[in-house]
């Protein structure tokens, strides 16, 4: 079951309030996502600790109703 462009930006927004998220759907498949996140939360860590913050915000649901996605993560410009 493919998830929705939607779903996945509520998801991240509820477990990063202030994050600018952008997701686009790559395959037009519902199940190939790249998603660009923006958040203060991400000051000061390593990108793989900002990708884990985004992985664990969806829940579970990477590998199973979210084949892939590729991710940019970023803190806001001072």
């Amino acid at each position: 079951m493919a998830m929705a462009a939607e779903d996945i930006e509520r998801l991240i927004k509820e477990a990063l309030p202030d994050a600018e998220v952008t997701i686009d759907d790559l395959a037009g498949d519902g199940d190939h996502y790249a998603a660009t996140v923006v958040s203060s939360a991400f000051a000061g860590l390593t990108r793989v600790r900002q990708h884990q913050l985004v992985y664990q915000a969806l829940q579970g649901r990477m590998g199973g109703e979210l084949h892939a996605l590729a991710l940019t993560t970023r803190a806001p410009a001072a």
